[in-house]
């Protein structure tokens, strides 16, 4: 995806999250998306940020999903949030990778 793309599903995750949160209060349980201080509108953003950013809030608002639908239905869950996991260990991964890239990219400009 381009960058202008994932930011404008960073926002509609955004809304889709506003809206959980006024239907079941929902603070607690996206505390790893909030920490990140990072929203759609910060565009100067890389796209790895965005891209974390997205899986960070995916997990939360699928997390919120199942322990609304475990409550509902007597305990059902579903293997969403598992997956959304292991692609935000990756997606982790993958920005820490390229910020030490970037750092090393700089150091090598300012030994020139």
């Amino acid at each position: 995806m381009y960058k202008d793309e994932l930011i404008q599903l960073h926002q509609f995750l955004v809304y889709v999250l506003k809206h959980l949160d006024h239907e079941y209060e929902v603070k607690d349980e996206c505390k790893d998306y909030l920490c990140l201080n990072i929203s759609p509108h910060h565009i100067h953003r890389t796209k790895a940020e965005h891209k974390y950013a997205i899986f960070v809030l995916s997990n939360s608002i699928s997390e919120i999903i199942a322990a609304n639908n475990a409550a509902n239905n007597g305990g059902t869950s579903s293997n969403i949030s598992n997956g959304l996991s292991e692609l935000v260990k990756r997606s982790r991964k993958e920005l820490m990778k390229f910020q030490n890239e970037d750092t090393l990219a700089a150091q090598k400009i300012k030994m020139q």
